[in-house]
């Protein structure tokens, strides 16, 4: 199976309906997945302008800083967009926890084959 290789050198995200792309969050330094979101072309400009992740919450309907009022911040370290331009992957240096629990990672649960969770430790 061929492939063409992609030369777009233009960063050109395609927004859903919604006007919404995905954007996966990742420790710079770790690698850790820390959380996913949604931004809008508002938040993707505000990121890259300020060096802090801004995302649009779906629930609020409204844009938001991560860490403006909890403290804890992502300062983004890279932006990069996969093969279709409709998700993000932001390396980020995070200031404290990245999930509203309170836990680095929103993603500190395991779901296991019979349905039910298993707690992860806070690094997993």
């Amino acid at each position: 199976m061929e492939h063409d290789a992609d030369e777009t050198d233009r960063f050109l995200p395609r927004f859903d309906a919604a006007g919404l792309v995905t954007a996966i969050v990742a420790d710079a330094e770790t690698g850790t997945l820390l959380m996913v979101a949604h931004m809008n072309a508002d938040a993707i400009r505000l990121t890259q302008q300020t060096g802090a992740a801004h995302f649009w919450s779906r629930s609020r309907r409204s844009l938001w800083r991560k860490g403006e009022t909890s403290g804890n911040e992502l300062t983004l370290i890279e932006m990069r967009v996969d093969c279709d331009q409709d998700a993000l992957l932001l390396r980020v240096r995070p200031a404290g926890p990245a999930c509203h629990t309170g836990r680095r990672s929103c993603f500190y649960r395991r779901v296991e084959s019979d349905g039910s969770l298993t707690f992860l430790d806070d690094d997993a």
